[in-house]
């Protein structure tokens, strides 16, 4: 007997050796086949495939024209750009809230889209529907049939018989319930139907049925409403995931929204007064460029007639300059593909880098707009800088940062979170002690259903049976359980508690971080609008000494050499002017910026799309409720309603600046971009 109980072991353990063992049966016989056998599926596993997804996804971007290049021929369609016409065409053509740091290629997971608030919303795993689903009722329902037939050793567990044939049949039904304050309740329909050869049997067959009413009621751990709300029905100590802490969820979403439209509407700003530059500094080149050809041709003029003022080395330096500024103009249209201005360069709201040229910032600008990279037009911005001096109150901009700032409102909704979270640990402090109750009709027959001149009496239909009441049973009870030293409890609330301190100190930094930010800023928007007045005076003093210098030059009275450098210095101060503007303009931005309040500089506001209708009439209808009895520390007020949109100021009305001179009339370089509209007649005030 030992051995026939060893060799039933050994064939066991061989069959489930071998039951899984595909692959180790499988590679003996690959390694054993002739490799020519082999080489294509080799080959066919080591290929990089394609995915079954059209390419390109967007037909639109076929659409795109070749880039406009320097000598391109014909004329030049233009198309006259505001700064807010800007920004609309952007935020509409932007489901993707696109960057210029080549994010959406590296990693395209951190690109924000208009779509991200809905994705967190409908999160089956975290979001609000998904923390409302643990409460929903949930029906179940089994069928099972047997058929017994065993011998066992003891008559009396047998039934009265040795042999055991059984015909088993199982029906169940069940809707169980989870309320929000903890309770479990159940409702259940059990059937059966045993027919057996127990000698004992009142009938050969028998059909009985029960219904079972079931609750289950916790009075300390895992009962009262915030806790289940907070935590959810079956969170687990360090991991709550209930209806609060999921819209807690969909508000941090909503906050990181929009600051990605606020990061968004910033570049497109960026790009906008960078193109502005560009023509700008397009523009003086040009005129350098045009003075120095005239230059060039009088002292060639000369040179070719051997006068005085005509010699070798001056008509080579003329020369020389006309063609220094001629790649200077090359440059400044094509532009070079050099980082231009956009958020977090230096400052959070962008620092003006380097001058790209117009047809790179174009480009740039075009991307941020979702339009096609060339279409046969060529923007030109026609808003000009605000120059009138912008005087920010100190205590009034720092509170309204300190409000205001989306990165400080998305740290509170996680220190919001982080308290919900002490609550709900400290739950697991309690014991767990339950009211259990059920109640249970039941019901035995022959057959399941009344069967016509019956002789079988009350026992002839289980449900008639059932029906008739005789037999009820209640159960009424407590269950008591607490872990000795409630060690997982107390880890619990000492990790909530050093989360929600951690919370809170980077809240304080980043308060003191935007305090510095916003104090940086206000500086530098001094700083601009100095520097603008100084080089508007620069700009003019240039624009006499050239004036005194080609005089003096032509009564022979400075030597040439000085008003080549009186050109330099000019087409120098005229872009040192424009590029001050710009930055003054970019300052003023900046603060709007860093106090949050940049989207309503924009006239762009958000709104959060509303709820069902019955989530207002669940609303209003469990408003009496509220005060429910729910062991737990209240949370309070969870949130503090919306956040005021369109509370600051318009934008300053702009003080027109002097016009530039005017391109000469026999420009040398065809097929260049014609220079901004010239602001007005009147000067800055100059200190």
């Amino acid at each position: 007997m030992r051995r026939q109980l060893i060799n039933v072991v050994h064939g066991w353990l061989a069959l489930t050796l071998a039951l899984p063992g595909c692959a180790l049966r499988d590679t003996p016989w690959l390694l054993s086949q002739p490799k020519d056998d082999l080489a294509h599926y080799r080959a066919v596993a080591t290929k990089i495939e394609y995915p079954d997804e059209p390419a390109p996804a967007n037909p639109q971007a076929l659409a795109n024209l070749s880039p406009d290049v320097i000598n391109q021929n014909g004329p030049i369609d233009y198309w006259d750009l505001k700064l807010e016409e800007a920004m609309q065409t952007a935020l509409e053509n932007s489901k993707v809230l696109r960057d210029l740091g080549g994010t959406l290629l590296r990693t395209p997971a951190l690109v924000r889209s208009v779509q991200q608030p809905a994705i967190v919303e409908s999160d089956p795993r975290f979001g609000v529907e998904a923390a409302l689903a643990e409460f929903d009722a949930q029906f179940g329902a089994r069928v099972a049939g047997e058929k017994n037939n065993r011998a066992v050793n003891n008559v009396f567990f047998g039934g009265g018989t040795n042999k055991i044939l059984q015909d088993l049949l199982i029906i169940q039904q069940q809707i169980a319930k989870r309320g929000v304050a903890g309770t479990q309740l159940a409702i259940r329909h059990n059937t059966d139907f045993d027919a057996n050869n127990e000698p004992a049997n009142l009938f050969p067959s028998a059909w009985s049925t029960n219904l079972e009413l079931e609750a289950r009621q916790p009075l300390f751990q895992g009962g009262g409403v915030i806790f289940n709300r907070i935590q959810g029905p079956n969170g687990v100590p360090g991991f709550a995931n209930g209806v609060l802490i999921a819209r807690i969820n969909t508000d941090t979403s909503l906050a990181e929204f929009e600051a990605g439209v606020r990061d968004f509407a910033s570049n497109v700003e960026n790009a906008y007064w960078d193109l502005y530059l560009a023509y700008r500094d397009l523009d003086a080149k040009i005129r350098a460029r045009d003075a120095a050809l005239e230059s060039w041709r009088r002292v060639h003029a000369l040179f070719t007639a051997g006068r005085a003022g005509g010699e070798a080395e001056k008509e080579a330096e003329s020369r020389e300059q006309y063609f220094r500024f001629q790649e200077e103009v090359q440059n400044s249209l094509e532009g070079r593909l050099i980082d231009g201005t956009q958020t977090f360069n230096g400052s959070s709201g962008g620092t003006l880098r380097q001058i790209q040229g117009v047809r790179v910032s174009e480009r740039r600008l075009r991307l941020l707009m979702g339009l096609p990279i060339s279409d046969g037009r060529l923007i030109r911005p026609i808003d000009e800088p605000r120059m009138a001096k912008v005087v920010f109150d100190w205590e009034e901009v720092l509170n309204e940062a300190l409000t205001r700032r989306v990165e400080l409102r998305r740290q509170r909704w996680q220190i919001k979170r982080r308290e919900l979270e002490l609550i709900a640990a400290r739950n697991y402090l309690l014991p767990n002690l339950d009211v259990v109750g059920l109640y249970r009709w039941r019901g035995l027959g022959r057959e399941l259903l009344s069967r016509e001149n019956s002789v079988d009496g009350e026992f002839s239909s289980a449900y008639q049976n059932f029906l008739d009441g005789d037999f009820q049973e209640w159960n009424l009870g407590m269950e008591f359980n607490v872990p000795i030293g409630l060690r997982r409890g107390n880890a619990a609330v000492r990790n909530a508690q050093l989360l929600l301190a951690r919370e809170r100190s980077l809240l304080m930094e980043q308060e003191r971080s935007v305090a510095h930010d916003l104090a940086n800023n206000i500086a530098d928007a001094q700083r601009a609008y100095q520097i603008t007045q100084t080089s508007f005076n620069r700009r003019r003093a240039a624009i006499a000494q050239l004036g005194s210098m080609q005089a003096a030059y032509d009564s022979d009275q400075v030597p040439f050499f000085q008003v080549l450098d009186a050109q330099r210095r000019l087409a120098e101060a005229e872009t040192r002017f424009s590029l001050a503007q710009v930055e003054y303009a970019l300052a003023v931005k900046n603060i709007h910026f860093e106090k949050g309040s940049l989207l309503d500089y924009n006239q762009i506001f958000l709104a959060e799309g509303p709820w069902p209708n019955k989530a207002y009439w669940d609303a209003s209808r469990l408003k009496p409720q509220r005060r429910i009895l729910n062991y737990a520390i209240e949370p309070g007020f969870i949130s503090n309603g919306p956040v005021e949109q369109g509370t600051t100021m318009p934008r300053p009305e702009a003080i027109p600046l002097p016009s530039a001179s005017p391109l000469p009339s026999d420009s040398h370089s065809q097929n260049l971009p014609e220079p901004l509209p010239p602001p007005g007649p009147q000067d800055p005030a100059v200190p």
